[in-house]
C-alpha cells in the first residue's frame, strides 16, 4: 500500500464496515487495544439503564424471574458458544477468568486421579498469562498431594514435556505478549495421546479467531468476555466443559447457585445436572446483562469473516512498520505465519514504554507489555484500515522526532 488512499478503499469495500456504528467511539482515537479491554457497545448505556431504573428499581427481587436474570449465565453462554464452537449448554458466562480456571483445573485434576494417580504434573508456558500460572500455584499449594508445575520456554517444547506424567496441560491458545497461536487441533491430539487433559484459556482467541472447541475434542476452556467480546471492563468471564464430562467432575467453589435446587435450602450440596454445577455465587447482573450487547453484534456476522479482516489489518500494519519505520529498532515479535497468529502484532523496541507513552498521547492508544513490547490489537469490528495507516503513521513521527524521549513519558502508570 502505497498512500492513505489506497488503503481507504479497503473500507469501501469492507462487508464489517457498517458494523462499526454499533459501536461508540471516542472522536480523535485510534484504539488499538481491544484485545485488553474491547470499547463500549452504543447499546451499553441503554441496556444497563434499564437494567437498574426498570428491572432492579421497579422489579426489584421480582426481576430474578420476570426479568430472566436467573436464567442470565446459561442463556448468554448458549449464545457465545457460536463463537468457540460449543454446543448448546455446555457454557456458562460467570465469574472472573482466573475463578473459573480455579474450578476447572480442580476438576480436571480430580478426572485424571480416577484415571491415574501416578500423573502429578501439570505443563504450561512460561510466557503464559501470570495470572494462569498464579492460579496453577496456588492450587498445588493447596492440595498438597505432590503436584509440579512445568514451565518450557518456547512453543516447539510442549511436545516433549507433555508425557506419561502429565495430569493436565494448561495452554492459552493466542499468547498474550506476542500473539503466537496454537494449533489447538493437533496440540489436544497429543495431550489426550499421552492420556492428560486439555485446559484452554481462550483470553485473546474467543471473537479474535476462529474456535472449534467440539472438533478438537478438547476437554475444558476458560475464557473473558471483556477484552474483543466488547462486554465491559471487569465484565464476568465463561467457562466451558465438554459434555462427556460435565456429570463426571466437581469443582471446589460449590456455591449456592451450582446447586441442583439452590432454593430447596438444602444443607447439603448437590451439584446441578450439567454445566450449571460450574456456577458458585450469586450473579452480579448489572455486569452480567452488559455481556449480550457485544454477544449480538458479533450475532449478526461470522467468525470467518472477521478473521479475513482481522489478517488483512495485521498484514497492512507489518507492512507498513517495516516499509514506513524500517529506520527505527523495531523488531517484530508477532509470526508472520496466519497459522500461527492471533489478531494482534507486537514489536519489540528499546524503549517500549516510552513510545507507547507517546503514541497514547497523540490518541493512537496501544499498551505495553514486558519486556520491551509494544502490543497493537486489531478488532475487526470497529476498526478500519485507515486507522492502521494513521496509526503507523503516528509511530513514525513519534519516532522519527524523537517525541517519546519527553521525562512525562517515563513515568510508569500503575497499569500500562
Amino acid at each position: 500500500m502505497k498512500d492513505r488512499e489506497s488503503v481507504a478503499a479497503l473500507d469501501r469495500d469492507d462487508p464489517l464496515a457498517p458494523l462499526r456504528e454499533q459501536f461508540t467511539l471516542p472522536e480523535g482515537v485510534i484504539y488499538l487495544d481491544g484485545n485488553s479491554l474491547g470499547v463500549a457497545p452504543s447499546a451499553a448505556a441503554s441496556r444497563a439503564a434499564q437494567v437498574i431504573n426498570d428491572e432492579w428499581a421497579v422489579g426489584l427481587v421480582r426481576s430474578w424471574n420476570t426479568a430472566g436474570w436467573h436464567a442470565l449465565p446459561g442463556r448468554l453462554g448458549n449464545k457465545l458458544a457460536t463463537l468457540i464452537g460449543a454446543k448448546p449448554n455446555e457454557v456458562v458466562v460467570t465469574d472472573t477468568i482466573s475463578s473459573n480456571l480455579f474450578k476447572v483445573l480442580s476438576a480436571a485434576l480430580k478426572l485424571i486421579e480416577k484415571r491415574d494417580p501416578s500423573r502429578r504434573v501439570i505443563v504450561s508456558e512460561r510466557s503464559n498469562f501470570p495470572s494462569d500460572l498464579y492460579i496453577a500455584q496456588g492450587l498445588i499449594a493447596l492440595l498438597d498431594h505432590g503436584y509440579t508445575l512445568r514451565l518450557v520456554d518456547t512453543p516447539e517444547e510442549l511436545h516433549a514435556a507433555i508425557g506419561h506424567d502429565t495430569a493436565i496441560a494448561m495452554i492459552t491458545h493466542v499468547n498474550y505478549r506476542t500473539g503466537y497461536m496454537h494449533d489447538m487441533a493437533a496440540l489436544t491430539r497429543h495431550i489426550h495421546h499421552v492420556g492428560a487433559l486439555a485446559v484452554w484459556d481462550l483470553a485473546h482467541s474467543t471473537g479474535a479467531v476462529p474456535v472449534d472447541l467440539t472438533s478438537v475434542d478438547a476437554d475444558f476452556a476458560v475464557g473473558c468476555t471483556y477484552k474483543y467480546l466488547n462486554a465491559g471492563p471487569g465484565a464476568p468471564g465463561f467457562v466451558w466443559v465438554a459434555k462427556r464430562h460435565q456429570l463426571h467432575v466437581h469443582q471446589p467453589l460449590s456455591g449456592w447457585w451450582g446447586h441442583e435446587a439452590p432454593f430447596a435450602m438444602n444443607p447439603t450440596f448437590r451439584p446441578a445436572h450439567g454445566i450449571g454445577r460450574f456456577l458458585c455465587g450469586t450473579q452480579p447482573i448489572v455486569s452480567l446483562a452488559l455481556v449480550e450487547c457485544g454477544l449480538d453484534v458479533f450475532l449478526q456476522t461470522d467468525m470467518q469473516t472477521l478473521r479475513r479482516k482481522s489478517l488483512a489489518m495485521s498484514d497492512l500494519f507489518i507492512e507498513l512498520v517495516e516499509s514506513r519505520c524500517k529506520e527505527f529498532p523495531l523488531e517484530l515479535v508477532t509470526p508472520r505465519d496466519h497459522a500461527q497468529r492471533g489478531s494482534q502484532v507486537s514489536f519489540d523496541h528499546p524503549h517500549g514504554y516510552e513510545v507507547m507513552q507517546a503514541l497514547i498521547a497523540r490518541g493512537v492508544i496501544g499498551d505495553y507489555r514486558e519486556p520491551r513490547i509494544l502490543r497493537f490489537g486489531f478488532t475487526p469490528l470497529y476498526l478500519r484500515f485507515v486507522d492502521v495507516w494513521d496509526a503507523v503513521e503516528t509511530l513514525r513521527d513519534v519516532l522519527a522526532t524523537e517525541a517519546w524521549r519527553a521525562p512525562e513519558y517515563a513515568e510508569r502508570s500503575a497499569v500500562t
